[in-house]
């Protein structure tokens, strides 16, 4: 009988800690489908235009007349255009910066969206681009104050038609459909909090510019890992269970 209720509090023990481990990385997870843009601010997200010459646009809702989301209702995704910069004297930069709320990052943790052009792949006139990229200083949005500044967010997770179309065989592109793409963090030290961050950013783009068009990006979801240190302590009275029985 004793050691039937050792067996019991063990197994209650483990389904406890399950429990709040899944609640922690549900509390950490995004899973955005970009339908109401407008109401993303209110959720932690943060947008900037740093564009070199600030134009008349910056992120909005889709639009579904150029292109449809890839799931949900037509225009439940969030996109940005060449309007994004002005038509300056000189050659306009598209920087146009889309911040995620803070998270704690671990190595292992997973980010996958979903993304598309309104500009063919392969095609240099009006060719857009698009970065994710991550910073590890806490709640900070810094992203510099110039157009090719980036702050704090320093680390370039992908870089999205970085050619413009000169080369149609890299490996991360933008097409007319709906691409997927897929990054898994690495290379931190240890828990750290910070942000990610999506930026359209076209060099040469806006109104009289030879670049830039119309992106979307839609189908977001962040997904982190159980911490060590937790799934250490899930795996103690799973394996005291294993000896018991053994015995």
């Amino acid at each position: 009988m004793t050691r039937l209720r050792h067996h019991v509090a063990g197994f209650l023990l483990a389904a406890a800690l399950c429990a709040a481990c899944g609640a922690t990385a549900r509390a950490q997870a995004i899973n955005e489908g970009f339908d109401n843009v407008p109401m993303l601010t209110g959720a932690g997200w943060v947008m900037q235009n740093l564009s070199q010459a600030i134009g008349l646009s910056g992120w909005q809702q889709g639009n579904n007349n150029v292109f449809i989301a890839h799931t949900g209702a037509p225009n439940s995704y969030i996109s940005a255009n060449f309007e994004n910069a002005g038509n300056g004297p000189g050659q306009d930069i598209i920087s146009n910066w889309l911040i995620s709320p803070i998270r704690t990052f671990s190595n292992g943790d997973t980010i996958r969206f979903y993304a598309r052009s309104d500009t063919p792949l392969g095609q240099k006139q009006f060719a857009d681009r698009l970065q994710l990229r991550l910073s590890t200083a806490g709640a900070s949005t810094n992203v510099g104050a110039t157009a090719t500044s980036v702050g704090d967010f320093t680390m370039l997770l992908r870089d999205i038609t970085s050619t413009y179309g000169a080369n149609p065989g890299e490996p991360y592109v933008l097409d007319t459909r709906w691409i997927q793409f897929d990054v898994t963090l690495s290379g931190l030290g240890a828990p750290t909090q910070g942000r990610f961050a999506f930026r359209y950013f076209v060099e040469d783009g806006g109104p009289g510019g030879l670049r830039s068009n119309y992106i979307g990006i839609d189908t977001l979801t962040y997904t982190p890992i159980p911490e060590p240190a937790v799934l250490g302590v899930l795996a103690a009275p799973l394996l005291l269970i294993r000896r018991r029985v053994q015995r």
